[in-house]
This record gives structure tokens, C-alpha cells and sequence, in this order.
């Protein structure tokens, strides 16, 4: 069953995207991250190639051609992955196959609009019975662990 993860109070969820996938590929984990529209997919793609300047976290679209070989994959829809290991999810909606991978991650921010549409997630995962977890993220320390 998919363990489910949700990081509240985010004050910047790209940060902690950036964080969750960083700690992910310290595993050697594939990750395909689910954003809510094409700007956000864009800010992410960059916040990844600047984030951490002795390292590199590979990366592409999903859906290119060498998406296949790449362990971090980028999607404003759901696609089919090459993979089934982490689900990183920044969508509004819940993700329609998550039951696929081994892990979800949900990173909730502290605006209200994103707090309910997570809570309604959070309510769908536990009437299906999924085991969830939380992790309030400090006060500048948006980082957590994957």
C-alpha cells in the first residue's frame, strides 16, 4: 500500500520540492512530481538546475526522450512513469493513480485555498484507508525528509 506523507506549512513549496527531491535522490530514488500548471512546472525546472551548487539533480520533462533514463521527472498532467517508486504531488487534486507508486508526498502551503484543497486530499486518502503522516514544517526550516 502507498505510504502517504504530508508536509505542512510550507512557506515556499518549491523549497521544499527542491528538498524532498534532493533527500529522494540521496536514496537513489525516481521521482515523478506532479505541478499544478506550466509557470509552476517552469519555476521548479529552475529552482532544480540552481539549487545546490555542488550538486545536480537530473531532471527533464515528462514525456521527452530521454525521460526514461532520467530520475527526476516534471509534469503539469499525469503521464505514464517509468516508474513506481515517489509520487511527489503539488497539484490541487488528488493524483487519479497514486496507488501505483510506492509513496506520496503532498506539500501543503500556509495559504488557506492550498490548506483546504489538502485537507480534502488528506480526507480522501484516510476514508480509502491509507495510513498518512504529517510533518509540521518549523519556522524556517521548510525542510523535511523523504
Amino acid at each position: 500500500m502507498t505510504e502517504i506523507d504530508f508536509y505542512t506549512h510550507a512557506q515556499d513549496r518549491l523549497r521544499v520540492a527542491c528538498q524532498l527531491i534532493q533527500k529522494a535522490r540521496s536514496r537513489d530514488l525516481q521521482v515523478l512530481v506532479l505541478l499544478a500548471d506550466e509557470g509552476q512546472l517552469r519555476a521548479l525546472d529552475e529552482r532544480l538546475w540552481t539549487w545546490h551548487p555542488h550538486a545536480f539533480l537530473p531532471h527533464c520533462r515528462a514525456g521527452e526522450a530521454h525521460a526514461a533514463q532520467t530520475p527526476v521527472l516534471l509534469a503539469c498532467e499525469e503521464v505514464e512513469p517509468p516508474h513506481d517508486q515517489l509520487l511527489l504531488n503539488l497539484q490541487p487534486a488528488t493524483p487519479r493513480h497514486f496507488e501505483r507508486y510506492a509513496r506520496l508526498l503532498e506539500v501543503v502551503s500556509q495559504d488557506e485555498q492550498d490548506r483546504v484543497q489538502a485537507r480534502e486530499r488528506f480526507r480522501f486518502y484516510r476514508e480509502r484507508g491509507f495510513t498518512l503522516r504529517s510533518h509540521t514544517l518549523g519556522q524556517g526550516s521548510d525542510g523535511g525528509t523523504a
